[in-house]
């Protein structure tokens, strides 16, 4: 541990050379550093995110007994206190066991001084996690589904790193939170895989995401293309349509779909896929972006629409059940879709069951990664019944649509 005058030096060298904009404390150790900290912290000019660091995802304690006492003046100067339950049950002495807790929790702690406090509920059990975030104006959850991973080392400092980096561009403080979650949610589900431990989060996987558009976009457009000149998808049931997402697609923007294969087709790609799609007067293609999170079947949707947003939504769907999917083709479902369907050398589920809440519930009776989807009609959503073909990669989903092109025509001829 650096004595504090060492500290104290590199703080003041940083602070007079930077311009700094938020700043953001993590495993302090012991009483007497966080004491320093937070004294120095009382002339901060900017917002101050404390992660009250003491209790690992582990378990292990990281702070010693007298530092947990030092804490109280240090929160008192935070624009947001980020503690876990573990750690939020040793700063005020309440058991967190749901929602109601945490904002008991959340209230204690403004009331030590700092200005909101997020009680993050990673460590509470459930399918779903609730992160409660109390201000004076009150308080606001964000839930957000359980990532099943051992692979969370890092979790809590990126979080409150990337809040900080939020706050230090002048967003509010919800807005910080929000997007720190939606950061953290899909760092969590893309870990790294490092050293002899569970692994970390990926604080790169939202950058990641970006730079994997063009190519995913460019693969979409090269599954339609090779369809299109093998003829495979001609005796598929109108209307086609084929997508593919990033490697780290979380939302509808990250979706590139092109429809009406084997005909003048449109893609409709992702935010930054210029390069993928650019055309010139004469192409016979043309781009519009697939909205993040918008529904299919919206009131102004028209068909075209409603079959692109069809294809991102189940992509995105069977991507949270088997991440590794990434390429899907969608053709209108009839008998002898089913049946060429049946052929693939793979499980072919039924979408109810395997995205529902049984997620093993398919055709071949097991858990391993299907080859396609049977999706029947759902009235309420005004789906009709669609046939999905899926892969891992764009090669697996031209051959395997082959395979059911093939399948097809020869129950036509007999």
């Amino acid at each position: 541990m650096l004595p504090t005058t060492e500290i104290g030096a590199q703080l003041g060298s940083v602070l007079a050379d930077f311009d700094v904009g938020a700043a953001k404390t993590g495993m302090l150790a012991t009483a007497e550093v966080v004491a320093f900290v937070a004294e120095r912290a009382r002339r901060f000019p900017f917002p101050l995110v404390v992660d009250p660091v003491m209790v690992a995802t582990s378990g292990d304690r990281l702070l010693e007994p007298e530092g947990e006492d030092a804490y109280e003046e240090l929160i008192a100067e935070a624009t947001v206190v980020t503690p876990n339950a573990d750690e939020a049950t040793v700063l005020t002495g309440i058991e967190i066991g749901g929602e109601d807790s945490a904002v008991a929790a959340g209230e204690a702690l403004c009331d030590v001084g700092a200005d909101a406090a997020l009680v993050k509920g990673g460590h509470v059990g459930g399918e779903q996690v609730t992160d409660v975030l109390v201000t004076e104006e009150g308080t606001t959850t964000i839930t957000h589904p359980r990532v099943d991973t051992d692979a969370t080392h890092g979790s809590g400092c990126t979080l409150a790193s990337a809040i900080a980096a939020s706050l230090a561009r002048g967003e509010r403080l919800d807005e910080a939170v929000t997007a720190g979650v939606d950061l953290l949610s899909q760092a969590i589900r893309y870990p790294l895989d490092v050293g002899e431990g569970p692994g970390s989060v990926h604080h790169l996987a939202a950058l990641r995401e970006r730079t994997a558009r063009p190519g995913s976009a460019a693969a979409t457009e090269e599954i339609a293309e090779a369809l299109s000149a093998r003829e495979a998808s001609a005796a598929l049931p109108d209307p086609v349509t084929v997508a593919g997402a990033t490697p780290y697609a979380e939302h509808a923007s990250e979706i590139t779909v092109v429809e009406g294969i084997g005909t003048v087709g449109a893609a409709h790609g992702p935010t930054g896929t210029e390069p993928a799609f650019a055309a010139g007067p004469d192409a016979e293609t043309e781009k519009s972006a697939v909205g993040a999170g918008k529904r299919p079947n919206s009131a102004d949707a028209d068909a075209t629409g409603s079959a692109v947003d069809r294809t991102a939504e189940f992509l995105l769907a069977a991507r949270d059940r088997a991440p590794e999917l990434r390429f899907v083709l969608g053709c209108r479902l009839d008998v002898g879709i089913e049946r060429a369907l049946d052929t693939l050398d793979g499980p072919v589920v039924e979408t109810e069951s395997w995205l529902g809440d049984d997620p093993t519930g398919n055709s071949a009776g097991t858990s391993e990664t299907p080859v396609a989807a049977v999706e029947r009609s759902d009235r309420d959503r005004g789906a009709g019944e669609t046939g999905w073909i899926v892969a891992t990669d764009p090669a697996v989903l031209v051959e395997r649509t082959i395979e059911v092109s093939e399948a097809l025509e020869a129950t036509e001829r007999d």
